[in-house]
């Protein structure tokens, strides 16, 4: 039987949104279980992937919210492991339009302690696919650690990588360093035009993809909001429109496409290798059903992507 798992490896971030106080002199926040990595885990288990998640989980107050979040999901965590550490924080304000600004409660916490003792016994016979990036590929000391732990899965499951830049915490140079080591590892990149414009500002993105592609990369996704998504394939490419949809807030949105791209081509059979048999055509069916997750998302508040049952019946309903 070939492999089938996407393994998930990164942090989980507590995302704490401004809610209306009673009082003047009062802030009330309304936590849910985020963070990128953790995000991509519970969409790809929601679709009916089966997806497991390597992290380093605090005993505190939300770390119990995101094992049982995780859990209620669908996503396996016989891997995690029990940190001393407290959990991260990212506490987010949404503009007009529902675009997230975070600022990050994230000194010595839990998620960026990775040794290699906690990751070398990790059973990749199963796994198709390893996904990671965020801050857990650029926060020490566990970054060189996450590095190395792709570098051997590569011999035998495709690598996905989201940079997901978060220059409030890491300054965008930091990335850029890694970004050509990334490439030579990454079989999939997917980013959004937020983070291109951080990594290679006033590039344009059918420029990045080539220099991407150059450095390793075979797919490289850039994901542009209401403007859909550019996928290139060894330099040929693709423009996906958006979906319509009415937007709550953008949170997870990103990392929800990239979990129902990962999803659709694992279902066919794309995920295991290099991407070798893999053409344009299904690309585009891949960014299609991706685009589609993300809308949904972002039709609801905070990371909360949907299950397969809803995506059915938007189906149904739209007849596509």
């Amino acid at each position: 039987m070939n492999p089938s798992q996407i393994t998930v490896l990164g942090e989980c971030v507590a995302d704490a949104f401004a809610a209306p106080a009673s009082a003047s002199n009062e802030l009330t926040l309304r936590v849910l279980p985020g963070g990128g990595p953790a995000n991509t885990a519970v969409s790809l288990a929601r679709l009916g992937s089966s997806a497991r998640f390597l992290a380093r989980l605090s005993g505190d107050v939300f770390g119990r919210l995101f094992r049982a979040h995780l859990e209620d999901s669908g996503v396996d965590l016989s891997y995690a492991v029990p940190a001393a550490e407290p959990s991260t924080l990212a506490v987010a304000e949404l503009d007009a339009q529902g675009q997230a600004a975070f600022s990050f409660h994230a000194q010595n916490t839990a998620d960026w302690q990775w040794t290699a003792q906690e990751l070398a016994g990790v059973d990749l016979s199963g796994t198709a696919c390893v996904h990671t990036g965020s801050l857990a590929l650029v926060r020490e000391p566990g970054a060189a650690v996450v590095e190395e732990f792709l570098a051997a899965a590569s011999a035998r499951a495709t690598i996905s990588i989201d940079p997901n830049v978060r220059p409030l915490l890491v300054r965008p140079e930091v990335y850029r360093a890694r970004l050509a080591h990334w490439c030579a590892l990454a079989d999939v990149l997917r980013l959004s035009e937020d983070d291109l414009e951080l990594l290679l500002p006033a590039t344009p993105p059918e420029r990045a993809c080539d220099i991407w592609h150059a450095a390793g990369a075979r797919l490289v996704v850039i994901t542009r909001g209401s403007d859909g998504a550019l996928a290139s394939l060894d330099g040929e490419r693709v423009q996906v429109p958006a979906v319509a949809t009415e937007v709550v807030d953008t949170v997870g949105a990103g990392d929800s496409f990239t979990a129902g791209l990962l999803h659709h081509l694992g279902t066919r059979g794309h995920l295991g290798g290099r991407l070798t048999g893999l053409d344009l055509g299904e690309v585009a069916q891949a960014c299609r059903f991706a685009v589609r997750v993300a809308a949904l998302t972002c039709s609801v508040a905070g990371p909360n992507p949907p299950w397969q049952s809803r995506l059915d019946r938007m189906t149904a309903v739209g007849g596509s």
